[in-house]
């Protein structure tokens, strides 16, 4: 292989590099997750805390594309997609700040990480993959963690923040289904920006019925969360530039750590022995599925 070449496989696969940067994305949005919590008890409504969220996002987003090629990286071509994208986006977005404003960060961060389960479902189901024994089988284990660690008979945790994490989680699968479809004409730059910028009008809408005035805490708080979020999602999309997602996005289920010292800290929420046992089969049953995934795109789709 020519110096070149070396050169270029050399600088597209860092696999610690891009680790690392997917670590810093992870804890990133967790401090950015505690700090809706924060903002919540500081009474801002949660219309408020997106719109706030997207205005400080844009010009972070729209730095970064100038920095990292230009802007015209912005435009885009399928106009009708983006809009779709910026829907699920801000239901996806504002079912995942309401569910760790009404649960424990622990407990928020491990039914998100039901994603993968939720993953094989609509493969299976709306995208016609084969989903195997083995895959299946890791659903069913993921679905067990989540009720060991609910417990939806003993009423520890209120069943609405349960409900409305599992609906982030699957909308979350359904966004990345849009993505990929995105993915094929339009770069993660447009794609980043326009979510961003797409979203303003409506809940610039909403903030006309539900802003208030705030103290400098509170609007400091509101920055943190506009910052941080530009700052994760930035750092997630670069980090599956230097490395595969089977050692890129492992490193997302490190966000239990942060989020439990986090909520620790400032709210002396310590997760319950329940909750530890069902986060250990959830991930388990995410990794397996990550693994799985990771043999048929292998060997082929004959091995589901």
């Amino acid at each position: 292989m020519p110096a070149a070449s070396h050169a270029t496989a050399d600088r597209l696969h860092r696999p610690l590099f891009a680790i690392g940067l997917r670590l810093a994305a992870v804890c990133f949005m967790s401090v950015m997750f505690v700090t809706v919590r924060l903002a919540d008890q500081h009474g801002v409504h949660l219309v408020e805390i997106l719109f706030y969220r997207q205005l400080i996002a844009l010009p972070v987003v729209a730095g970064y594309i100038a920095m990292s090629g230009g802007l015209h990286h912005i435009r885009f071509s399928r106009m009708g997609v983006h809009v779709s994208r910026t829907m699920m986006g801000l239901t996806g977005m504002a079912l995942n700040f309401g569910a760790f404003i009404l649960l424990p960060p622990a407990e928020a961060t491990t039914i998100g990480f039901t994603m993968p389960i939720f993953g094989t479902i609509v493969a299976a189901l709306f995208l016609h993959e084969r989903a195997g024994v083995h895959r299946w089988g890791a659903v069913l284990l993921g679905f067990l963690g989540v009720l060991i660690m609910v417990r939806p008979d003993s009423g520890h945790f209120p069943m609405l923040g349960v409900l409305v994490a599992l609906a982030g989680a699957f909308n979350t699968v359904l966004v990345s289904v849009l993505l990929r479809q995105l993915g094929r004409t339009e770069n993660a730059g447009t794609i980043v920006f326009w979510f961003t910028a797409l979203s303003l009008p409506p809940l610039g809408i909403g903030l006309l019925f539900y802003g208030q005035a705030h103290d400098l805490t509170t609007w400091g708080l509101l920055i943190l969360i506009g910052v941080l979020g530009a700052l994760a999602q930035m750092l997630l999309t670069a980090a599956l530039r230097w490395g595969p997602m089977s050692i890129v996005l492992p490193m997302d289920y490190s966000t239990i750590i942060w989020t439990t010292l986090l909520g620790w800290m400032l709210w002396g929420d310590w997760p319950m022995s329940t909750t530890w046992v069902g986060a250990a089969l959830i991930i388990a049953s995410g990794l397996y599925i990550a693994w799985r995934e990771h043999v048929r795109a292998r060997y082929g789709t004959a091995r589901p």
